[in-house]
C-alpha cells in the first residue's frame, strides 16, 4: 500500500461525516458527478411508495390538505434555508432553475429604481442563464452587459438596474466573492441575483448575513433531491411585501381558490410560486434532505477543502507530467467542490475513467470534472480516482 492510500485510510477513519455514507445506495464506484446528480438516499423509495400507494392511491384529492400537499413549496423551502443561510419563510420550491431565473431576473429589474436599462450578466455563466436573461432583457427593455464576475465592481454604474451571477463556476469551479460582489452592487443602487445550483450544499452561502436580494438554485446536485427535482426561489424578506413576478400562476394569488379574474398576490415567499406543484418530485426531495438532519454546512466545507486539496495532491503524484493541469484555484476562498483538470484528449479519457469504475463528466473541449459531495465521497476515493486517472493516461 503507498503512503497516499494509508493517508487516505487513516483520513477516513477520523471523518467525522463519513457515517453519512451509508445513508446513501452507492457501489464500489467512485462517484464523483454529484455536482450533476446527486447520489439517491437509501430510505427515498419507501417513502415514495408511501406517496404513491396511500397518499395518491387512497387518499387521492384529500392529500392535498391531510399530506400537506398543498403548503409543501414553502415547508420543504424552509427546510433548504439552513443549509443556505437563510431564515424561514424566504424560500420556495417549485418549477426549474431556468424558469426562476426569469423570475429572479425579471422581479430584478422591477425592484431597480427608475431609469436604470442595463443587466450585468456574468460572461462565463451557465449557458442557460445567460440565454434566459438574454430574453428578460428583451422583454423589458433593458440591454444585456457580459462580464466577468471579478469585473463586475468596475462595470457597475447609473444604469446597472440587476446583476446576475453564479456563486460557482460550472467549468472550473472558481468560487466568487460572494459577500464583496454583493456589496459592489448594493453599492451602486441595483439589485443582485445569485445561481447557487453549484454552491448550495457543499458550502456556507450565507444569504441572510450578505444582504443578498434574490437567489436561485437546484435541487438535484449536493442536495441529492432525484433527477429533475424541483428549484427554489430566495426572496429577502424585505422584498416580499413589493416583488412582482413576471409569472404570477393561480398558486400564489392571495386566494387561490377564489378564482377571480383579477390578481391579487399572496404574502411572503408563496409569491414566487406559479402553478400547480409537481408533487411526486416535490416529496422525492423533501425525503432526501433528511440527510442533513444534524449536518452542520461547515464541516461539510471542511471536508470538501480536505478532499480537494488530496486529491489534487494525489493527481500530482500520480499522474505523469504535463498530462493535466488544474483550472480550479489552488486558493480555498477562491474554490468550489469540483476540480477541474484541463487535458488535451478529455473526452476519451473521461470514457475510459468511466469504464475502470470513476464516474466523473467533461466540459468540452478539454475539462475533466470531478465533483467532491462529502456526505458520501471518501478520501478514498479521491486516491482511487487519481490513480486509475494516472493509469489511463500513461496507458
Amino acid at each position: 500500500m503507498s503512503d497516499l492510500q494509508e493517508r487516505a485510510r487513516a483520513l477516513d477513519a477520523a471523518d467525522e461525516l463519513a457515517p453519512l455514507r451509508e445513508l446513501f445506495t452507492l457501489d464500489d464506484t467512485v462517484y464523483l458527478d454529484g455536482n450533476s446528480l446527486g447520489a439517491l438516499p437509501r430510505h427515498v423509495p419507501a417513502r415514495l411508495q408511501e406517496v404513491l400507494t396511500r397518499e395518491w392511491g387512497e387518499l387521492r384529492i384529500r392529500s392535498w390538505g391531510e399530506s400537506g400537499w398543498w403548503t409543501a413549496p414553502e415547508r420543504i423551502g424552509d427546510r433548504i434555508a439552513p443549509i443556505v443561510g437563510a431564515a424561514a419563510g424566504q424560500i420556495v420550491v417549485g418549477d426549474s432553475t431556468s424558469v426562476n431565473v426569469f423570475k429572479a431576473v425579471v422581479a430584478a429589474t422591477r425592484l431597480a429604481p427608475e431609469g436604470r436599462d442595463e443587466i450585468l450578466v456574468d460572461a462565463d455563466t451557465f449557458p442557460t442563464d445567460g440565454y434566459i436573461a438574454g430574453s428578460a432583457a428583451r422583454m423589458t427593455g433593458h440591454r444585456i452587459v457580459p462580464v466577468a464576475p471579478a469585473e463586475v465592481p468596475g462595470a457597475l454604474g447609473p444604469r446597472t438596474a440587476a446583476v446576475l451571477l453564479n456563486h460557482v463556476d460550472y467549468r472550473s469551479g472558481r468560487l466568487h466573492d460572494l459577500p464583496a460582489l454583493t456589496a459592489a452592487v448594493h453599492a451602486a443602487g441595483a439589485v443582485s441575483v445569485w445561481d447557487l445550483c453549484h454552491s448550495a450544499g457543499a458550502l456556507p452561502v450565507d444569504l441572510d448575513r450578505h444582504g443578498v436580494d434574490l437567489a436561485v438554485g437546484c435541487t438535484y446536485k449536493y442536495l441529492n433531491g432525484g433527477p429533475g427535482s424541483p428549484a427554489y426561489l430566495y426572496v429577502a424578506a424585505r422584498h416580499q411585501p413589493v416583488f412582482d413576478s413576471p409569472l404570477p400562476g393561480w398558486t400564489s394569488h392571495a386566494d387561490p381558490f377564489a378564482m377571480t379574474p383579477g390578481y391579487k398576490a399572496a404574502d411572503g415567499a408563496v409569491r414566487g410560486r406559479v402553478g400547480t406543484p409537481d408533487i411526486l418530485s416535490m416529496l422525492t426531495l423533501e425525503s432526501s434532505l433528511d440527510v442533513w438532519d444534524g449536518v452542520g454546512i461547515e464541516a461539510v466545507r471542511a471536508k470538501s477543502l480536505a478532499l480537494t486539496d488530496f486529491f489534487l495532491e494525489c493527481v500530482a503524484e500520480y499522474v505523469p507530467e504535463g498530462r493535466v493541469s488544474s483550472a480550479t484555484p489552488a486558493a480555498h476562498a477562491e474554490r468550489g467542490s469540483q476540480v477541474a483538470l484541463r487535458c488535451e484528449d478529455a473526452e476519451p479519457v473521461m470514457g475510459a475513467l468511466i469504464a475502470r469504475g470513476v464516474v466523473g463528466d467533461l466540459r468540452r473541449p478539454d475539462v475533466l470534472r470531478f465533483g467532491f459531495t462529502p456526505l458520501y465521497v471518501g478520501f478514498a476515493d479521491a486516491e482511487r480516482a487519481a490513480r486509475l486517472l494516472a493509469d489511463v493516461l500513461a496507458g
